[in-house]
């Protein structure tokens, strides 16, 4: 099937690749390269997709950026987020200002917004969760719904998922944390258990 198929009066968009830009009606300056990027899209505008299916069920999403394959591979309405990376930020559907870079970083995010994950894995279980920051392998890995925490360094926060407002820097704080709030840790393993 064709790419920009669908186009009526889009505008300054670039397709390079099978179903790319598939179903763009209306959306305006999109780049779209690899099989089935940006496929699903039609009023959406400024949105980049690179990698196969990257983008995929974009709908009217605006400002995205997706670097690998299957990046934001769900996500229909979210704005303004950045994904690069195997799979990274997956299932994002509604959730906004949001940055991943990593193998599936931030990849079962649903709705969360300006979340900010970097490395592999980083804050991999989180669906609904705000405003969080995720450094390092695996850091954050379980949180879920947690808010406003931030974890520096391999297996930092691991287990965290409800808890909020924390603070992890180095490798394995706060490693088995779930639900405390308003923890402060410096240094490798430091309120581990």
């Amino acid at each position: 099937y064709h790419s920009l198929y669908s186009n009526t009066i889009g505008s300054y968009n670039t397709a390079n690749g099978i179903g790319v830009l598939y179903s763009n009606t209306t959306g305006n300056y999109n780049t779209a390269t690899g099989m089935d990027a940006l496929t699903s899209n039609s009023i959406g505008n400024y949105n980049t997709a690179n990698g196969v299916s990257a983008l995929f069920s974009n709908t009217t999403g605006s400002n995205n950026t997706a670097y690998g394959y299957n990046t934001l591979y769900s996500n229909t309405t979210g704005d303004k987020n950045t994904a690069i990376g195997y799979e990274s930020y997956y299932y994002n559907t509604t959730g906004s200002e949001n940055t991943a870079i990593g193998y599936q970083a931030l990849y079962s995010n649903t709705s969360g917004v300006m979340n900010s994950a970097l490395g592999y894995r980083a804050l991999y279980s989180n669906t609904i969760g705000n405003g969080n920051t995720a450094n390092g392998y695996t850091s954050l890995y379980s949180n879920s719904t947690g808010w406003n925490n931030t974890a520096n360094g391999f297996y930092s926060l691991y287990f965290n998922s409800t808890g909020e407002n924390n603070m992890a820097y180095g490798t394995a704080s706060l490693f088995y944390n779930t639900s405390g709030s308003n923890n402060t840790a410096y240094g490798g393993w430091s309120l581990f258990t």
